[in-house]
């Protein structure tokens, strides 16, 4: 690596090479390919779910990200297996944030268009201020009713209950079982918050994804049995994305973000995820960008950044923090 680049990438002071930080313009050029990455995703979930089915299609997701946040954690010497005191947040993390949400959200893609499922999915910000309001005693500011109310709003302009057709139970249940998906991911963000970590988010993943990879192949192989896939290349590029890109890097790099600027920059610059994920879906899968999606869409990202412009800005994530 040149000196040139060097400068470029990390910040320069006496820390050992395993803390140092990256420069501003390295960590925001590392969250804009992340954003792009995973909006772009939304529609490539959808295209594996149609010809996989949602089970399978998460259990590749947790398993190729398994490999590969297994392999980073190795070559950085953290590959080891959690104290007791991390169990239970480990064990949490695995059943709802990835088996149960994965299941969910997979699901919902087979019923509700990829760009408008993006949209619904970004709710999880939203549903984390009440249920932190009731668990970590946060207090409800004026500034977070208004951002809850803004980001509900929104909710209900994307599921045009004025023009649903309630006699097709299946569009109603895909945009349930997002909502439920969010509302479950915000429940883990909550349990993130509140646990007393004795090893870093980042040495606690692998054992996440490995543990998230046994419940999904479990349920995968009772409820459909061994898959028969029609595999094809750009199938096997699908699931790539999947395991390698959207979950491995993705999380990985997220949590890189953290350790090097406050979360809510980090958070704000991520609002741009259902935006892409919207405009990809209209542009590879043709999914028309209607009135009710684009003021859904501009409704919850506007409650969203109230609520994240109301925090305190935070101290970046250090070792031992969620």
């Amino acid at each position: 690596m040149t000196r040139v680049l060097r400068d470029l990438i990390w910040q320069q002071d006496d820390a050992p090479a395993h803390n140092r930080r990256l420069t501003r313009a390295a960590v925001y050029t590392l969250l804009v390919i992340v954003v792009l990455i995973l909006g772009l995703n939304w529609p490539i979930m959808s295209a594996g779910v149609s010809q996989i089915g949602p089970v399978w299609m998460g259990v590749f997701r947790v398993a190729g990200a398994m490999v590969v946040l297994m392999i980073i954690a190795a070559a950085g010497g953290r590959l080891r297996f959690p104290p007791r005191h991390d169990w239970p947040i480990v064990i949490s993390l695995a059943v709802f944030r990835l088996s149960v949400v994965s299941l969910l959200v997979f699901t919902a893609l087979e019923i509700v268009p990829p760009g408008r499922s993006s949209v619904v999915a970004w709710t999880t910000p939203l549903w984390t201020v009440p249920i932190a309001a009731v668990f970590l005693g946060d207090r409800m500011t004026p500034r977070r009713w208004v951002g809850l109310v803004l980001g509900v709003t929104g909710v209900v302009v994307l599921f045009e209950p004025w023009a649903l057709d309630w006699s097709r139970g299946d569009v109603v249940l895909g945009h349930l079982l997002l909502v439920l998906a969010a509302i479950t991911n915000a429940s883990t963000a909550v349990h993130i918050r509140g646990h007393k970590w004795s090893i870093t988010p980042l040495d606690a993943l692998p054992w996440q994804l490995a543990g998230s990879t046994i419940i999904l192949l479990a349920v995968a192989l009772t409820m459909e049995g061994v898959p028969r896939i029609d595999w094809s290349l750009p199938l096997a590029g699908i699931v790539a994305y999947q395991g390698m890109l959207a979950s491995g890097i993705a999380l990985w790099a997220q949590i890189v973000v953290l350790r090097n600027i406050d979360p809510v920059s980090a958070n704000l610059t991520m609002m741009g995820t259902p935006a892409v994920g919207v405009i990809s879906s209209a542009i590879f899968v043709g999914e028309v960008i209607s009135f009710e999606l684009a003021a859904g869409l501009v409704l919850i990202v506007a409650g969203v950044a109230v609520n994240l412009l109301g925090e305190r800005r935070a101290a970046p994530w250090t070792e031992g923090q969620p």
